[in-house]
């Protein structure tokens, strides 16, 4: 292909990549201007085509990722939305399920639900599990119900029937009655967007949907528009939680699709390098200005879920967010990144986020209006960043403002000198990073042990060695182009699209026809998103999730291409067998065997990346910066620290800690037992030197 644009909107900064048609990368960082995303994105990618002296005309494709549909999520900024759904379900989104995920605590919060009582409406109606009336359809009441709604003056509208993933006639059938009366209302029906059992799930995805749909429809079309003005002429496409690329309009209809767009680049951007340097077992770890993603990556693919939470009100308890049912790549986050603001609790204990300086005003040390100590300021005030090299062009770091911020939030509640209180909020977050990790390890059945690490983002060189002691890993990798990892993983990632729908039967009394079907359907449905955007080669993967009968959770059982024949359900209990013997350990005999939800993956064929001839020793770096007293975490003194501009160094040098590797959007932090040899393809190899 020729030119290709990434642009990826975090909470602090906009990165861009223009990508050449020789393989190489130039990328920026711009502050993120969060009352109208598209503006940084645009004024970053004029500053990169005039930087290169291209023509946006000569641009074949900009993929986009973005957090403005999840933030909207978080920070309630959506559409004024309401939820119609089948008489006596009125409330299943405030109800949740009977699971706490503190059973003991009395005072339990819960999120609250995203749509108030008085916006959620009924409609007498009734299907059983099998899609069979109960109920008819009140097509009376609907027609009032309508009628209710246009006078309410409601912008959007979230459709959600009892059993619709299995016969969706009742929520088409208001849909049609709505928009009939009500063309310019934005309407999201369950069926469409997530047709699968649980209707809390199903319920919650659907309004989530429907409650970020204006925005996100009204942000891509005015992106996509001022693009075309200022003389682009290829499509925009998206990148969705899956990992793969999707269309603007699929985009505009599905937005809840493009919650954890920009952190799913990451995992792609970790994975391609994963699979350069053939290693099976990766943390993905990804720090940017507002928060810290891992990911883990085996067999060079990201590990991925058909539901996830966002807005938890209880750091790493599952049940305490919001579910949203789609595909997407598995991986925790939290409040840790550059921008996360450190304070004092009432024990005296240093906390670090989860609130955010963003942008707007940003760390302290950016000099824009922020008065809060932030994990940037601890690492200007560690001589970890320096206002000479820090990577984003508009902002010149002040030291002396970092140490107020943090003499202010932090020195003075616990009688510390800015120094001392630097390297506790430093020591904080990467306790928290590390923590997510491990929790993030064991609720996915893992143990870390003899996996490398990946860091990227703007934040995660400068923690990533603190890590890889702290969870007792023996190997790092930060790759070229660190800095803006996401948007290159953009570039990285294939047309793809999961199609899921929810089909019951059982292996003792399998429905063979019905399965072909529904596999047929969904095939034809993730090939059409597909299609939207390539007809290239493609690979089609196909999955169901099974359980034993009585169990409420289920495990995923991959398909083969083939259509099932009168051998299938035999097959089926075999593959289950198996795989439920890899998660637990032994199977249990004798128990019925359920077939639940199915799945069809269709991508884009990707070639594969050359791989890497590994480096392990070298010559040491002759040309350095500077040098200065920096703290070091093993030795807990300052020492004098060399610091080297990565562009300088040929492949082979290598560096002994402790040392400073600045580069544009980035810099990379060495402690006194670390070693870091540059690789082939620009890579920075970081081990332990007893290791």
């Amino acid at each position: 292909m020729g030119l290709r644009i990434g642009a990826d909107v975090g909470g602090t900064f906009t990165d861009i990549v223009i990508a050449f048609v020789d393989g190489g990368y130039s990328s920026t960082k711009v502050l993120t201007t969060h009352g109208a995303p598209e503006i940084g994105i645009l004024d970053g990618i004029s500053r990169m085509v005039d930087q290169e002296g291209v023509s946006l005309t000569d641009v074949e494709q900009i993929i986009h990722g973005t957090t403005l549909a999840t933030n909207a999520l978080i920070e309630r900024r959506g559409a004024k939305t309401a939820l119609v759904t089948t008489e006596g379900f009125r409330d299943v989104i405030e109800t949740r399920t009977e699971s706490r995920f503190e059973q003991y605590d009395l005072n339990i919060v819960l999120p609250s639900p995203l749509i108030e009582r008085a916006d959620r409406h009924v409609v007498s109606e009734r299907l059983n599990a099998r899609g069979e009336v109960l109920v008819p359809f009140d097509e009376d009441g609907a027609r009032a119900l309508v009628e209710r709604i246009g006078e309410a003056g409601y912008e959007s509208v979230a459709v959600g029937f009892i059993h619709s993933y299995v016969n969706p006639i009742n929520e088409q059938r208001f849909r049609d009655l709505l928009l009939a009366d009500l063309p310019d209302i934005a309407c999201s029906i369950s069926s469409d967007v997530s047709p699968q059992m649980r209707e809390f799930e199903r319920f919650n995805t659907v309004c989530a949907n429907a409650y970020v749909q204006p925005l996100m429809a009204s942000y891509l079309v005015r992106l996509r528009d001022e693009l075309a003005t200022r003389g682009a002429t290829c499509p925009l496409h998206l990148i969705h939680s899956g990992g793969g690329l999707m269309s603007v309009d699929s985009a505009a209809a599905f937005p809840v699709r493009l919650v954890e767009s920009g952190p799913a680049g990451g995992a792609i951007f970790a994975a391609d390098l994963a699979k350069r340097y053939g290693r099976d077992r990766v943390l993905s770890y990804d720090m940017g200005g507002t928060t810290a993603k891992i990911a883990l990556i085996e067999n060079h693919t990201p590990a991925t879920a058909k539901t996830f939470e966002v807005d938890r009100t209880a750091r790493f308890k599952k049940g305490s967010g919001m579910p949203i049912s789609i595909p997407v790549i598995e991986m925790i986050e939290i409040g840790a990144g550059g921008g996360s603001i450190a304070s004092v609790d009432s024990l005296g204990q240093i906390r670090i986020g989860p609130h955010s300086a963003g942008s707007e005003p940003g760390p302290a040390s950016y000099g824009l209006g922020g008065d809060d100590a932030t994990v940037t300021d601890a690492n200007v005030q560690l001589g970890r960043l320096h206002s000479d090299t820090f990577g984003a062009e508009d902002i010149d770091l002040s030291p002396a403002l970092a140490a107020e911020a943090l003499e202010r939030s932090i020195g003075a509640p616990l009688g510390l000198s800015p120094a001392d209180a630097a390297r506790g909020v430093a020591e904080v977050v990467d306790e928290n990073m590390a923590n997510a990790a491990r929790v993030h390890a064991v609720e996915n059945g893992k143990d870390l042990s003899g996996y490398s690490m990946i860091a990227f983002g703007g934040g995660g060189p400068l923690h990533a060695s603190r890590l890889l002691d702290k969870l007792g890993l023996d190997e790092l990798i930060v790759p070229p182009d660190a800095g803006v990892g996401s948007a290159v993983g953009f570039l990285r990632a294939p047309f793809a699209y999961e199609a899921v729908r929810s089909f019951y039967t059982t292996t003792t009394d399998f429905d063979v026809d019905s399965a072909n079907r529904i596999l047929a359907e969904l095939t034809d449905e993730a090939m059409t998103f597909v299609r939207q955007g390539t007809d290239a080669e493609v690979v089609v993967e196909r999955q169901v999730a099974m359980r034993y009968k009585g169990q409420g959770w289920e495990i995923p059982v991959r398909l083969s291409e083939a259509p099932f024949d009168e051998m299938a359900a035999e097959l089926l209990a075999a593959g289950f067998t198996k795989a439920y013997e890899e998660f637990f350990g032994r199977a249990i005999e004798h128990l019925a065997i359920e077939a639940v939800s199915w799945s069809v993956r269709v991508a884009s064929v990707v070639e594969a990346p050359p791989p890497v001839e590994l480096v392990t020793t070298g010559e040491p770096a002759v040309t350095t910066i500077d040098s200065q007293p920096m703290f070091d975490p093993v030795t807990r003194e300052d020492v004098e620290t060399v610091r080297l501009e990565r562009a300088a160094m040929p492949v082979g040098t290598q560096v002994d800690g402790p040392a400073v590797i600045v580069e544009p959007q980035t810099t990379t932090i060495l402690a006194s037992h670390h070693r870091a040899v540059m690789q082939t393809d620009g890579s920075l190899l970081i081990r332990r030197m007893n290791t």
